[in-house]
């Protein structure tokens, strides 16, 4: 239960930390979605801290990665978990895998939000 209020805290601290930044960067002119190309960077670089910190440093609890990773990482932007799992791959030689994986994660994540977007257009 104490994992599940860690999460929901994270992930809504991320959620609220995504509104407020998309409202900031007002770049809506052009055709490129600069507040979530921005959100996706940032979360990005900030799960590989967390995770190196952790990894680094023993007393980093499993709470604080949870809180952090899935949590805030999780409730900013799911992108930085693809960029995290991508690069495990690399790290551990699987370029095909991870390569396969961005590309899927990618394609298949336009297609469901089409499928999705279709279903309630209709």
């Amino acid at each position: 239960m104490k994992n599940i209020i860690l999460v929901f805290l994270g992930a809504g601290f991320g959620g609220v930390l995504r509104y407020a930044i998309g409202n900031i960067i007002k770049w809506n002119s052009t055709s490129f979605p600069w507040a979530t190309f921005v959100v996706n960077i940032i979360g990005s670089f900030l799960i590989g801290i967390i995770l190196a910190y952790s990894l680094k440093n023993e007393i980093f609890s499993t709470n604080y990665k949870l809180l952090l990773t899935t949590g805030i990482c999780g409730g900013f932007t799911t992108f930085s978990a693809l960029s995290a799992e991508s690069l495990q791959l690399i790290k551990q030689g699987n370029w095909m895998l991870a390569l396969a994986y961005i590309i899927c994660s990618i394609v298949l994540g336009i297609v469901a939000c089409g499928i999705g977007f279709q279903m309630i257009e209709k």
